[in-house]
């Protein structure tokens, strides 16, 4: 039987192989050829817009429609149905993210301190004006994305939501019903049924039919990562990046092999694109969990096994570390979407502590990636191939803005004049020296 996990060892790893580890995914975002299409694809919406949408439509998902079907219906909305326990587990989800992010706007209130005396400066928080979320819909049903996106925009008060969303494959124009009973559940009805990348840009220009929106969010293919870079050069707003999906595990040998397995096909599963990292100190325990790894992808169907053993092998492996410091450096190095700390309870807390660089950190093997996906309540579109460094989940934060708010009195002008004339001077901006000028004297 070949091994599942591709085996590396840190410490024979020269940095050049470390930084190929770690860049996983963004050669094939970024390939020139794929770039080339998505833009000119985004050029023939903006030109041609619905009609547009629905060649894209036609040509990428054998799907014929026409301009006036874009639109999903408010019968289609209200007349959409899941299974009794499909729509409890939805409001579970649901109560739950909402409940995550009420708090974090509870935490992002005005404020104002006074600088110097009769100098006030502060900032005003207000919802941005408009929003698009891309929900994805060609490898499974994903009302999760839904919920994980449209929670926070409807908590944010975001006054224009639209939502787009692939028909599903094989069919004739049909949305997928678990994401139409959350749209149902949060109020949104700005529904549209397009191809992703026609229908970011579809969102960024606005179409006779699909609104303009001013921020797009949502993850997908590279394909829709790239429309979502490609729209920032006219003037759209985006997430860097969401996708394709990826997950880190630091773990040592206190963990439950079969455990840790089942939590590393969690993420491997999605596609064959997805990257899978296990991060140990113990050679045992890789034994143990290749072991597991063999026996529970029998268990999977061939295309879940097949994307499983691309995310674990080629993609992602396991990585062989001399101590848990180490592992703590190599995850920071990687910037995991995904990551869990699995290791013995007295080391838990200074590992966590040590994670600078995740999207979300999960601790415990009691507290699962999926758990986190669907119900825990904290973000689930996370940002992927390294973006961790520098930026966070979607939540409420994300559909907000923050306007600063200041004020002086005479008292406090005239005791700035003399740093704004010196630098108005040293710029030479003469204007801006003058109107101090002008006031005082």
């Amino acid at each position: 039987m070949t091994a599942v996990l591709r085996r590396h060892v840190w410490s024979a790893l020269t940095e050049d192989q470390r930084d190929a580890l770690c860049r996983r995914g963004l050669d094939d975002i970024f390939d020139e050829g794929l770039r080339n299409s998505i833009a000119a694809l985004i050029d023939d919406v903006r030109v041609r817009g619905d009609q547009a949408v629905c060649d894209a439509l036609a040509t990428h998902d054998g799907i014929s429609l026409n301009p006036d079907q874009l639109r999903v219906s408010d019968d289609d909305i209200d007349s959409a149905t899941v299974s009794g326990d499909t729509e409890n587990a939805l409001r579970v989800a649901i109560d739950n993210i909402r409940r995550f992010n009420d708090a974090l706007l509870a935490r992002l209130s005005d404020w104002s301190i006074e600088i110097q005396p009769g100098l006030t400066a502060g900032e005003k928080l207000s919802p941005i004006s408009s929003a698009g979320l891309f929900v994805p819909s060609g490898k499974a049903s994903y009302p999760s994305v839904a919920y994980q996106l449209g929670v926070p925009a409807v908590v944010a008060g975001v006054p224009k939501v639209a939502v787009v969303v692939p028909p599903v494959p094989g069919g004739h124009g049909e949305v997928d019903p678990a994401v139409l009973v959350v749209c149902r559940m949060l109020g949104l009805r700005d529904v549209f049924r397009v191809n992703g990348p026609a229908g970011i840009a579809a969102l960024g220009f606005g179409t006779n039919t699909i609104p303009r929106v001013r921020k797009v969010v949502g993850p997908g293919s590279p394909a829709v990562t790239i429309a979502q870079v490609e729209m920032q050069r006219h003037g759209v707003a985006t997430m860097m990046l969401l996708g394709p999906t990826e997950s880190l595990v630091i773990a040592d040998d206190s963990v439950r092999a079969d455990l840790l397995a089942a939590d590393l096909l969690i993420e491997a599963e999605h596609g064959t694109d997805s990257t899978v990292v296990l991060v140990t100190d113990s050679t045992a325990l890789i034994e143990a969990v290749e072991s597991e790894l063999v026996r529970q992808l029998a268990d999977l169907p061939t295309q879940r096994a097949e994307a499983a053993r691309a995310s674990l092998g080629v993609n992602g492996g396991v990585v062989l570390v001399d101590t848990l410091d180490t592992a703590v450096q190599v995850a920071n190095k990687f910037a995991a979407e995904h990551l869990q700390v699995a290791v013995t309870a007295s080391r838990a807390d200074e590992v966590v502590g040590g994670i600078v660089n995740a999207g979300e950190i999960l601790v415990g093997q009691h507290t699962p990636f999926s758990a986190a996906n669907f119900v825990i309540g904290c973000p689930a579109s996370l940002p992927t191939s390294g973006f961790a460094h520098v930026s966070s989940g979607i939540t409420v934060e994300t559909f907000m803005k923050r306007t600063a708010v200041a004020q002086a009195n005479k008292s406090a002008l005239k005791a700035l004049s003399p740093a704004i004339t010196a630098l108005s001077d040293h710029e030479g901006f003469p204007a801006h020296g003058n109107a101090i000028r002008r006031r005082l004297s």
